[in-house]
This record gives C-alpha cells, sequence and structure tokens, in this order.
C-alpha cells in the first residue's frame, strides 16, 4: 500500500478530523483567545490553518504507520512444544 493510498482511507480521515476538530480549538483558543475576548475576530487563514495542520500531522502519522505495518513481513509464531 502507498502513502497516497493510506491517506484516503476513510479510518485515517475520520481520525484526522476527530484530531483536527479537537486540537484545532484548543489551539485556538489558546493563540486566538485574546482577540475573542476582546470581541475582535483574528484573521481567518490563521484559525483555518489552526485546523488544517493537526489534520496533516494526524493523517500522516496513521497513514505512514499503515504503510509500514503493510510492508512488515508476515512471521508465524513457532508452535509451542507439547510438555
Amino acid at each position: 500500500m502507498t502513502l497516497f493510498e493510506a491517506l484516503r482511507l476513510r479510518s485515517v480521515v475520520t481520525r484526522g478530523l476527530k484530531v483536527a476538530l479537537i486540537v484545532g480549538v484548543i489551539l485556538v483558543l489558546i493563540n486566538q483567545g485574546e482577540l475573542f475576548l476582546k470581541g475582535e475576530m483574528p484573521p481567518l487563514w490563521k484559525v483555518i490553518m489552526t485546523f488544517i495542520v493537526p489534520y496533516c500531522v494526524s493523517s500522516y502519522s496513521g497513514a505512514a504507520h499503515i504503510v509500514a505495518q503493510s510492508r512488515r513481513p508476515v512471521v508465524e509464531p513457532e508452535p509451542r512444544p507439547k510438555p
């Protein structure tokens, strides 16, 4: 399996979206919280990037793990000796 194929897997996409939502909200509050408290709106591009970065990190790490596992040789366990 290639990295591009793994990035399109439903499990990778949904996990990336969940992580982006949770981490993105926390980062927006940390980084832009003062502006919100003043009643101002931060630049839209900063808010968008705050959600895109965790999505990319989560998706890449999940897909890279899947690719690594798919390239790993399957090793059959040795049978245990009978007592």
